[in-house]
């Protein structure tokens, strides 16, 4: 069977700002593994929601990434605790990108797409 990614739109609350992001939902463990290893190009307004069963602790890698990415990390409700710049890494060993907080969600989006939009720690994510 093939490993389909589902795509989902998101709206993120800033405020009294709403802006909308197209996320591939990586929620089983390969895709998590996968991300967004190999993808040479990420469209502006789309990125990647990590969803985890439950809170955990622990970073990301960029591994095999082509391109630099911000990350989001969220907790169970969807507020914004943590936002983290990453560059990609082709080596043998790449760095981890760790929020040194429990979290339930990432989101993973072209570098400085938060910055850009505004959107900062505690501002929350609608995720259904």
């Amino acid at each position: 069977m093939k490993n389909i990614i589902k795509r989902k739109m998101i709206k993120i609350l800033s405020g009294n700002r709403e802006t909308r992001l197209i996320v591939q939902v990586a929620d089983t463990q390969r895709k998590r593994e996968k991300g967004l290893m190999f993808v040479g190009n990420l469209p502006e307004n789309e990125g990647m929601l990590f969803v985890f069963s439950k809170e955990i602790y622990g970073g990301f890698w960029m591994k095999n990434t082509f391109i630099p990415l911000s990350i989001a990390f969220l907790d169970s409700v969807g507020e914004i605790l943590k936002i983290l710049d990453m560059v990609p890494c082709q080596e043998y060993i790449c760095p981890t990108y760790d929020p040194e907080i429990p979290y339930h969600y990432a989101i993973e989006v072209n570098l400085g797409w938060f910055e850009k939009n505004h959107i900062k720690v505690g501002d929350y994510v609608k995720l259904g």
